[in-house]
């Protein structure tokens, strides 16, 4: 195993320690969007439950947006290979987000459509925690988004509690910069795609990814 290999894999293993994300018993949600990210996610916590002294499920689950990206299909055949427990929600939400009564915000209705999603199929499968693949460019950029743009100092947590403690989010890649990501997703074939999103390169978030 080359040695960005190893440090990718001690570095979420580095997050996971630090923050106790992950205990004994936990049934988590992986939050699987397609992409390279969310993916790496998920086979780097699959691999991981082979190796270390501590037993916890993983329930992936796919939000299809409605684009007609083609990722549902390719999912479902990853998920099914690895033997995982998973569910596809089939939504419309790309297309609301983006229709013409909706132009002001496409990004933040859909984000935020997404995410209460995934957290009413956490309680619908019985996932106490919700994985998702945000790395560190992720919080950096989302910490100067807000700064810019909101007038705010704030950005994403490693480890998040909500709903009075009833669904814990977990963000593993927390340490992981975006590039060794990407490096480590094509160096072991994973099948990462596009959603489709049609404002995908235009948005606020890729300017500051561009800063």
């Amino acid at each position: 195993m080359a040695y960005w290999e190893k440090e990718i894999r001690s570095l979420m293993g580095k997050a996971i320690h630090r923050y106790g994300m992950i205990q004994e018993g936990d049934r988590i949600l992986v939050g699987v969007s397609g992409g390279k990210d969310s993916l790496t996610l998920l086979h780097l916590l699959l691999e991981r439950r082979k190796r270390v002294p501590i037993d916890y499920e993983l329930f992936a689950v796919h939000i299809d947006l409605g684009f007609g990206s083609g990722q549902a299909g390719i999912l479902k055949d990853f998920f099914e290979a690895r033997g995982l427990p998973y569910h596809i929600e089939y939504t419309d939400i790309g297309r609301r987000a983006n229709s013409e009564e909706n132009r002001e915000n496409p990004c933040f209705l859909c984000a935020w459509e997404r995410r209460k999603k995934l957290f009413q199929l956490a309680s619908r499968f019985k996932c106490h925690k919700v994985a998702l693949g945000h790395h560190k460019d992720d919080i950096i950029e989302t910490l100067l988004l807000n700064m810019f743009y909101s007038g705010e100092i704030s950005t994403m947590l490693p480890l998040q509690s909500l709903f009075k403690g009833k669904i814990t989010l977990i963000r593993p890649l927390a340490l992981l910069e975006e590039k060794k990501i990407e490096r480590f997703a094509r160096a072991i074939h994973l099948p990462f795609g596009s959603s489709g999103c049609l404002n995908s390169g235009y948005t606020k978030r890729k300017e500051v990814k561009e800063w």
